[in-house]
């Protein structure tokens, strides 16, 4: 039985996902990488400077996905 969560994509990772915000169905101890993976193969390689978070906190690819969690793809940010 797949799950969803939501994923946001936030300035350049719009591009590479081609969505800023959108309800995927994931299975039961899928990875936020492996998922990712599946939406847009080789993702990484595109985007490898991409910080991921679930929840408001930061994780990494390898971190299982629980339904209705929110996954954030944040590109690095500069200020002034």
């Amino acid at each position: 039985m797949s799950e969803t969560i939501t994923i946001l994509a936030f300035a350049r990772a719009r591009e590479v996902f081609g969505f800023s915000e959108k309800s995927v169905a994931f299975e039961p101890g899928q990875t936020a990488g492996a998922l990712l993976e599946k939406l847009s193969p080789g993702w990484r390689a595109r985007f490898a400077d991409c910080r991921l978070a679930l929840d408001l906190e930061f994780v990494d690819a390898a971190t299982p996905l629980r339904p209705g969690q929110t996954l954030a793809l944040i590109p690095p940010v500069s200020g002034g």
